[in-house]
């Protein structure tokens, strides 16, 4: 039995089902995604359908995007609460009403983080997406954990989307597991592993960079192992070396999906 990590996907579902193919997990593997399944690419109506109906030894776990995406959900529905005439949640033509509905409430209060990457607008638009599959999607989301601990080869590992710290409070370790970036490598566990994303590795001038491979930091003071095996699959038009990874654990062996 082994397990398996892999890091943020942003839309890009032909990539990631060519990877499960190369690492042919099988039912009593575990396979560990760490977030940040759409946005960005172009197959987020694939991921999102995915994440709906996935294996009992697959975790998905939470990222930023998914976090987001929730909240824009969160939104449209308060807006249309506010509504006389109520959207009808199965029905593309409303929901496209309420999404310019929300466009223009938003604008006007100068708020620009709405549905920052177009994928809802996108999905409404070219999908037939209604308010009832933003809602079932965004209570799979809502799911979704913040972190995985295992424990593997003796150590106590964390499989998390982009970083841990244990000595925060609720709110802040929340934003920390979604939004850090740097500043994960200063708290460790002691013995343990860390198995992060959300920085891609292609980035020059980023703590993670390097060329597009999985990035790997020892901490001797800890005995503490960080990866960030975030290798911007989504970002290879403007990177070549981006890349999906995928990290098995047991002897941290790195499998890519160019």
């Amino acid at each position: 039995m082994s397990t398996y990590v892999i890091g943020d996907i942003h839309g890009c579902y032909d990539d990631m089902k060519g990877l499960l193919h190369q690492i042919k997990a099988g039912e009593k593997d575990t396979v560990i995604f760490l977030g940040d399944y759409i946005d960005r690419g172009d197959q987020n109506l694939e991921m999102l359908r995915f994440i709906e109906n996935v294996p009992e030894n697959y975790i998905l776990l939470r990222g930023n995007h998914e976090e987001e995406f929730i909240a824009y959900v969160s939104l449209l529905k308060l807006i249309d609460s506010k509504c006389e005439a109520g959207t009808d949640p199965d029905s593309n033509e409303d929901m496209a009403a309420l999404y310019g509905t929300a466009k223009h409430v938003i604008q006007k209060k100068l708020l620009e983080f709405f549905d920052a990457y177009g994928t809802i607008g996108w999905l409404i638009k070219e999908d037939g997406v209604t308010l009832s599959d933003l809602e079932r999607w965004s209570e799979v989301m809502d799911k979704m954990p913040y972190y995985h601990r295992f424990t593997c080869n003796g150590r106590d590992c964390i499989a998390v989307h982009a970083g841990y710290a244990a000595n925060l409070n609720e709110d802040e370790k929340q934003h920390f597991f979604l939004y850090a970036r740097e500043e994960s490598l200063k708290d460790g566990i002691p013995g343990g592993m860390i198995i992060a994303g959300h920085t891609p590795t292609v980035l020059k001038g980023e703590f993670a960079y390097n060329h597009g491979d999985v990035f790997r930091y020892y901490d001797r003071e800890r005995d503490c192992i960080f990866y960030d095996i975030d290798c911007g699959c989504v970002m290879r038009e403007e990177y070549e070396t981006g890349k999906l990874a995928c990290l098995r654990v047991e002897d941290e062996k790195i499998f890519y999906w160019r």
